[in-house]
């Protein structure tokens, strides 16, 4: 209610945030609907609170279980990937235009979820089921560059799958990596995305496969602009009703991105996502059974996933044995409970093939440990009890060879064993 507003800004202004706080949320989280209910701002204004709310009752469910974290890193990683939800959503929807819009870096070393990469870099731009556009861009030295048209039921909501997809092997790049592709429109033969009666957005990803992380490479630049094929009229001023319905939006994809964040450890009932998923803490599945990435809102048609939790005592290690396989594109990463990558600026918390130090018969031995073991292709968990190891294979036309695993004490890796 407006008297429940009145009292937060009171008790924050006379009693000190601190004091305050506590009661003023119970106060508010109490109150339900009738927060956004009882405002008296205007249709902007019970939006505004209605996203509060959301953020009020998504706290309450990463304070208890299964969401809840039993860690106080865990803890705060909840509250950082609520933060990040929150920013992606403002970033994406506030000021999104489908009828001119623009592409808007998705995840980064300072905005981290929905399995993010250090090996790449994503963007997103909203577009309207019957929009047409041209992407013009450039694939900078990009190991692998594509186009996914994601389906929803309305902006801003989950994605429920793929509506069309375009790797750089399916569609035209000159010597100098530029491209152009159609989207939209009359169906062309080449160079062109199509579009579902239900696309609402196209996600872009720009792989690298250095020794140093792309992601985290302030000076990495991929030249990409998306444009409508016929210019609009430049937009009106915004009515109080239209910032409603933004809110409304950034509400929606909040709540979408943080029911997709996870738990890791949660059981999953999606068929195509248990394909990859071991059931088995420190174990893999099998590489080779093909996953329906259609059906999975965010996921790339071209990759192979497999993932599972670690879960080590401050004494253990897990070895991790294998050989890359044939492809475009591979790596392996450490993942928080909520699909976050660990700090890859400052760590070696993930491995490609370049970056990879090979055994003699040309096979891989890593190494995911709380310290450093003295050996090659470490994966530094920075002492988290447990986490998620995830493996990409990108494009691999043939066998790829299981990831055996074994726990081992630290100290016999250290002595050989």
């Amino acid at each position: 209610m407006a008297s429940n507003r009145r009292s937060l800004l009171k008790g924050l202004t006379l009693g000190g945030a601190g004091a305050a706080m506590p009661g003023a949320l119970a106060s508010l989280a109490a109150s339900g609907p009738a927060l956004a209910q009882g405002s008296d701002g205007g249709p902007a204004s019970r939006a505004w609170l209605a996203l509060a709310q959301k953020m009020i009752e998504w706290d309450a469910k990463f304070s208890t279980p299964p969401y809840a974290g039993i860690t106080s890193n865990e803890r705060a990683e909840a509250r950082l990937i609520m933060a990040d939800a929150l920013q992606l959503a403002l970033d994406f929807w506030m000021s999104a235009d489908t009828s001119n819009p623009m592409f808007t870096r998705f995840v980064g070393p300072d905005r981290k979820l929905l399995g993010d990469n250090p090996d790449a870099i994503y963007y997103f731009a909203p577009i309207k089921p019957d929009g047409e556009y041209v992407i013009r861009g450039n694939t900078a030295g990009a190991i692998y560059t594509s186009f996914t048209v994601e389906r929803a039921e309305r902006d801003g909501a989950r994605p429920i799958a793929l509506a069309a997809t375009l790797n750089d092997t399916e569609f035209d790049v000159a010597p100098d990596g530029s491209f152009e592709i159609n989207v939209g429109g009359a169906k062309r033969d080449r160079n062109w995305l199509a579009l579902a009666s239900d696309a609402r957005t196209i996600t872009t990803r720009h792989y690298f496969e250095w020794e140093t992380s792309a992601a985290a490479d302030q000076n990495l630049h991929i030249p990409l602009t998306i444009s409508p094929v016929t210019r609009p009229a430049a937009p009106a001023l915004a009515t109080d009703e239209e910032m409603a319905a933004r809110l409304q939006t950034v509400a929606t994809y909040f709540e979408a991105v943080l029911g997709m964040s996870g738990p890791t450890d949660m059981p999953r009932n999606s068929a195509a996502i248990a394909r990859f998923l071991s059931t088995v803490p420190n174990q893999f599945t099998d590489p080779n059974v093909e996953s329906a990435n259609r059906n999975i809102g965010y996921a790339a048609a071209d990759n192979r996933y497999l993932q599972t939790q670690y879960q080590l005592g401050p004494d253990e290690a897990l070895e991790m044995r294998g050989r890359w396989p044939e492809c475009r594109f591979a790596n392996v990463m450490l993942f928080t409970r909520y699909f976050a990558t660990y700090d890859y600026v400052n760590r070696p918390v993930w491995q490609n093939r370049k970056r990879t130090r090979l055994e003699q018969d040309g096979s891989f031995r890593m190494i995911v440990a709380h310290e450093d073991p003295g050996l090659p292709n470490w994966l530094d968990t920075q002492g988290r009890p447990r986490g998620t190891v995830f493996w990409r294979f990108q494009l691999a036309p043939g066998h790829i060879d299981p990831v055996k695993t074994r726990v081992v004490k630290l100290k016999d890796l250290k002595r050989g064993r």
